[in-house]
C-alpha cells in the first residue's frame, strides 16, 4: 500500500447501506465498484486518493466490493470493474468504467456540481 493510499479515508458499503448512504449524503457520491483481485482497480486506488485530496471533503467516495455485493452490481449494472458511478442528489447522473485518471473524474464531478452561482468550482485547481 502506497502512502498516498493509507492516507485515503473511502467509506467501504454493501447492499445493507448503500442506498441509505447515497440518498441521504448532502454531498455528491462516487461510488466505485472494485474488486480486491483487480489490478486496474489497485492502480485506481491512488487515483481516487489524489482526487479525495482535490475534493477536500466536498465530495463523499464510497467502495463497493463487486464481488462481495452482486445484487447491486446486477442493479447498477456493473459488467467490468473498475465502475464508477456518480451520484447527486441520490440520483445516478454518470458512470466511467475502467482506470481512469483524477482529470476525468474531477471533469466528471464538475459536470454534475451546481455551478449556477457562478462561484469556483469547489475543486482545488479546477476550473468551474
Amino acid at each position: 500500500m502506497s502512502a498516498t493510499q493509507s492516507k485515503a479515508s473511502f467509506r467501504y458499503v454493501g447492499e445493507a447501506n448503500f442506498e441509505l448512504e447515497v440518498s441521504k449524503s448532502s454531498k455528491p457520491v462516487l461510488a466505485v465498484f472494485w474488486a480486491p483481485w483487480s489490478r486496474p482497480c489497485q492502480i485506481i486506488d491512488s487515483v481516487l486518493a489524489e482526487v479525495e485530496v482535490a475534493c477536500a471533503g466536498s465530495v463523499k467516495i464510497l467502495k463497493v466490493n463487486a464481488d462481495d455485493n452482486p445484487h447491486l452490481s446486477l442493479w447498477y449494472g456493473v459488467d467490468s470493474i473498475p465502475t464508477l458511478l456518480c451520484f447527486v442528489a441520490g440520483l445516478l447522473r454518470e458512470r466511467l468504467v475502467g482506470t481512469v485518471s483524477k482529470e476525468v473524474i474531477l471533469s466528471l464531478l464538475n459536470r454534475h456540481c451546481d455551478t449556477r452561482s457562478g462561484e469556483a468550482s469547489p475543486w482545488k485547481g479546477e476550473p468551474a
